[in-house]
This record gives C-alpha cells, sequence and structure tokens, in this order.
C-alpha cells in the first residue's frame, strides 16, 4: 500500500532518469539530460527521453515501487505492473462491491431502481425521490426538454435550481462528486460514485409532459426502512408548488374574491344528518373507476348556496384526469349538506365527474354525494395508486 508523494516532491521516476544526467551512454562520450518517457511498450522499463532531442533510451527495469505511469494507482514491482487492491495488498485483486465493501458479494446493500412516470399538470418543480445518506452509484437519466435538479438537505439547489439551468460538468455535494451532462437529442443524464453523507432530493423542472426520468442506486440494507418512511413523508412524489404552467395548457379561470361562510350551529339551525360510512376498498374502487378526475388538492375556499356547495381548490397532484385541469378549479357538491364535508386548508384525494349542463353552459366538476373524498396521507396515496391498477381498461 502505498501513499501519494507530498506536493513539490520530485517523482520517483524523474529521479531514476536524473541519476544518468551527464554520463556518457550509447557507447559515446556525449552526455545528455534525461527526464522520463511514457510512450514506450513496457512502462515498468525505466525508459527516458533525451531532454531536447527526439530519441529515448531504455537504462533497465525501474526500482521496484515506481509508480506505472502518471497517475496510475499501480506500481511496478520486478517488471510488472501491479493494482493494490482495495485490501491493500498488490496483485490481490480484490474490489469493492457496489456496497463499499472489499471483496464483497453486493449482499450487504439493496439495489434501488424505479422510472418516475408521474406526468405533472405544471411547469414547476417536482419531486422525484430522496437520495439518502449512504447511496452510492447514484445514476439518474430522461431524454426530454425538462431538466433534473439537486436539492440539499437544507434546501439550496446543487443545479438547475431557482427556474436556472446549470451548465454542464462536475458538482460537490453531499461529500460527493456529481457530474452532470447533458447531450445533443435532449438526453440528460446525473451520477455520482457516493457513498453521499447526507440526504439529497432529485427534482425535475418541468416543461412538458413527463415521459420518464429512470434512477438508481445502492443503499445499505440498514438505511433502506428509514429511506421509505423518509420518502412516504415526502409524499412521494410531491409537486413542490411554483406556479407556472405546462406548456400547452388553458388559461387558469379569472380570479374570483374568495367567500368563506363559517358554519356556526345555532339552537335554530337545521343541522347537517351524519355522512354515511363510505369507507373500504369496494367504495374506492367504485369510484375511482368511475370518475372523470383522482386529484390532490387544497380546500382554499367554500360557498354553500341554496341547494349546493361550490369549493374552491388548489389542485396538486393528478392522479387521473379525461380531460386538462387548471391549477385553481371549482369542485360542486349537489346539496347544502354535501357527504363528504371537506374542510377548509386542509388537503383531500378527491374522484370527481364531469358534468355538462344540456345547454352546454355549464361545464363542472362534480364531488357526488357520498362520494369519495380522503384526507390525503402517503398510506392513501399508496391505496388510490393500487385502485388505478385493477380499473377495467
Amino acid at each position: 500500500m502505498h501513499s501519494d508523494c507530498p506536493l513539490g516532491a520530485v517523482p520517483f521516476r524523474d529521479l531514476q532518469c536524473a541519476l544518468y544526467n551527464g554520463h556518457p551512454v550509447l557507447g559515446t562520450q556525449k552526455t545528455y539530460l534525461w527526464v522520463p518517457f511514457y510512450g514506450a511498450p513496457n512502462q515498468c522499463d525505466l525508459n527516458c527521453l533525451a531532454e531536447g532531442h527526439d530519441f529515448y533510451h531504455s537504462f533497465g527495469r525501474v526500482l521496484d515501487g515506481t509508480p506505472c505511469s502518471q497517475g496510475s494507482p499501480g506500481l511496478c514491482v520486478a517488471g510488472r505492473c501491479l493494482s493494490a487492491g482495495c485490501d491493500g495488498l498488490l496483485g490481490s485483486g480484490a474490489r469493492e462491491d457496489r456496497c463499499g465493501r472489499c471483496g464483497g458479494a453486493n449482499d450487504s446493500c439493496l439495489f434501488v431502481q424505479r422510472v418516475f412516470r408521474d406526468a405533472g399538470a405544471f411547469a414547476g418543480y417536482w419531486n422525484v425521490t430522496l437520495i439518502p445518506e449512504g447511496a452510492r452509484h447514484i445514476r439518474a437519466a430522461h431524454r426530454s426538454r425538462n431538466h433534473l435538479a439537486l436539492m440539499r438537505g437544507d434546501g439550496r439547489y446543487v443545479l438547475n435550481g431557482n427556474w436556472a439551468v446549470s451548465p454542464p460538468g462536475t458538482y460537490e455535494a453531499a461529500g460527493t462528486r456529481v457530474v452532470y451532462t447533458r447531450a445533443t437529442g435532449r438526453e440528460e443524464t446525473l451520477s455520482a460514485a457516493g457513498p453521499t453523507s447526507q440526504d439529497l432530493l432529485l427534482q425535475v423542472l418541468l416543461q412538458e409532459p413527463n415521459p420518464g426520468i429512470e434512477f438508481e442506486f445502492w443503499l445499505p440494507q440498514e438505511l433502506y426502512s428509514p429511506f421509505q418512511a423518509q420518502a412516504q413523508a415526502l409524499g412521494w412524489p410531491l409537486w413542490q408548488p411554483q406556479p407556472r404552467e405546462v406548456e400547452p395548457r388553458p388559461p387558469e379561470p379569472p380570479a374570483a374574491p374568495t367567500v368563506i361562510l363559517h358554519q356556526t350551529p345555532t339552537p335554530t339551525s337545521d343541522p347537517c344528518p351524519p355522512c354515511p360510512d363510505t369507507r373500504g376498498r369496494a367504495h374506492r374502487l367504485l369510484h375511482y373507476c368511475g370518475s372523470d378526475f383522482v386529484f390532490r388538492a387544497r380546500v382554499r375556499g367554500r360557498l354553500r348556496q341554496a341547494q349546493e356547495t361550490r369549493y374552491e381548490v388548489r389542485v396538486q397532484l393528478i392522479y387521473k384526469n379525461r380531460s386538462p385541469l387548471r391549477a385553481l378549479e371549482y369542485v360542486w357538491a349537489p346539496s347544502r349538506c354535501p357527504c363528504p364535508v371537506l374542510a377548509l386548508h386542509r388537503e383531500y384525494l378527491l374522484a370527481a365527474r364531469r358534468l355538462i349542463s344540456p345547454d352546454g353552459t355549464q361545464d363542472r366538476l362534480l364531488l357526488p354525494h357520498a362520494g369519495y373524498a380522503r384526507p390525503w396521507s402517503p398510506a392513501e396515496d399508496s391505496r388510490v395508486r393500487l385502485a388505478a391498477q385493477h380499473c377495467p381498461v
């Protein structure tokens, strides 16, 4: 095992060539100054170039322990170039596995490999995956006009943040070097050897519908369960609300004042009856498969009229849509006492139908009575994605 020479030290091969400076060679009394020559076939011979001339001479083997070439990890021993294994022994051939263990068999870590296919409804930053501390051999790639973005745990971007596209190159982040390439044909890749010293967040800056982002990394087994919990806590995938629209999109509805009327029960009010129990897998499948839209939204306002309730919602993530949805939508419930009831400033998974009046003057999103509206959670996200796999084609 060898260590690098201190800065400013004369390389070992240079010293060996310099030993022949001023000494006659080649059967003449002429002398030369010698410097290493690296273009000869056997790199473990002491091949030295006559400085200022166009020939070199081999003075036999280099001394044992001489680097085979500039920057090479191998060392010359008895005229042969041997590389030190990860165990520090020359010629052992020991190599680190994908988990970073010397001589391992990739059995102490797990391979995470997925394709992020969510087609965002908005231009902006969407989370693709958490890259947890300890990840190795990280790679992400796609082919589109979108751009991969990488964020540190403190919210600062490593590249392609704040709506600015970074140049291709090598970036330092989380204790590793991140190589970012952008080739012709819209292909973009991001790779890092790792291991990462802190969490990173891989995002995509959407400018057009997402054709799919492939990503992979290796993670120690003991870190896999915490990674899953963190990813679910992030609401994987989770849209980062930076409002711009994917092209082409219809314009947002004209701004209207938000009317919030709080229901304040009084002894003289006519209370709403309790809503029926609509829990269960069968109910979820019925409404998911039979609806025109399934999406995640935050309730911004509520207006109760004579025979209906109108909710103003901000759409945050779309699971299913048969026509475009806008960032701000109105969802109508056909009763003054809608079931289920949506609370202000809460996030829900909603299943809605499109209702067009016979004369074509009204086009609404309808939340059916006893329909599907669940407070959003990572578990509910998983359930609704599973329901999507069981709908008839």
